[in-house]
């Protein structure tokens, strides 16, 4: 039987079909969930969060893409392929922070007195640490380099992209505040807590990510021939995001 154009059941089924922006809605919200899940598992040894994270960041960027994926498999694609890379700057990462927490608590519960230059430097650094943070791992995820380059773009990232990178912070804040101070809502942590920010970080540096690319691949790859490996190659993204900063 044809259903009379316009009617309510017509319409009801659009509402409801896998194209609808409901269903795509929902769609996505599941594999948030689901990406949320993997990384929290795939984080309790500690020294697989850098490579969870990876994973993590790189699946945020190819569903803020709407690019086709499967999460588990990408997930755990990305995790083995930044393994090593990642575990080691996760590692530095958490040196760095163990030595700024000591020094905070030697500046709190020390009698003598630090000057505030002293107390400066500490607080302008642990702010780069977390302003580098936001960055490290997506960059891992998305182009091949040595550690030291990653950091060091990571860093730049972060500085170019000031107002992003402060809006980054507070969605990942966010959830937090909600796990330790807001009891009813601690669910909606441990579902969306990380894969969520990640997603609206990925929004947010998508379009830097997608320029730099861009240049890389004019730049290097041959014309006609596709790119086998879905990340940029070591030392093309120097000078890209040098060229990137100068025109802005």
């Amino acid at each position: 039987m044809e259903l009379p154009q316009g009617s309510g059941v017509e319409v009801k089924m659009k509402f409801l079909s896998l194209d609808s922006p409901l269903m795509q809605g929902l769609g996505k919200m599941a594999d948030l969930m689901w990406l949320n899940v993997l990384t929290l598992i795939c984080c309790l040894p500690v020294v697989t969060v850098g490579a969870s994270l990876t994973a993590m960041n790189y699946m945020a960027l190819k569903i803020a893409r709407n690019e086709e994926c499967y999460i588990t498999r990408g997930f755990f694609k990305s995790f083995k392929e930044n393994f090593r890379q990642a575990t080691l700057i996760w590692l530095i990462i958490l040196a760095v922070i163990a030595v700024l927490v000591g020094d905070f608590l030697i500046m709190g519960s020390s009698a003598a007195e630090f000057g505030a230059l002293f107390r400066g430097v500490i607080t302008a650094a642990a702010v780069l640490v977390v302003f580098t943070c936001m960055y490290v791992f997506p960059v891992l995820a998305k182009f091949e380099n040595s550690i030291f380059r990653t950091l060091k773009n990571a860093f730049l990232m972060s500085l170019m992209q000031f107002p992003k990178t402060i809006l980054m912070i507070i969605m990942y804040a966010v959830p937090l505040v909600v796990f330790f101070f807001v009891l009813q809502l601690m669910p909606l942590s441990l579902l969306f807590g990380l894969s969520a920010p990640a997603w609206g970080s990925a929004k947010l540096y998508n379009k830097l990510f997608k320029k730099l690319e861009d240049q890389i691949l004019e730049a290097s790859a041959p014309e006609g021939e596709p790119e086998e490996d879905e990340r940029i190659f070591r030392d093309e993204l120097d000078p890209a995001l040098e060229n990137y900063d100068k025109n802005q």
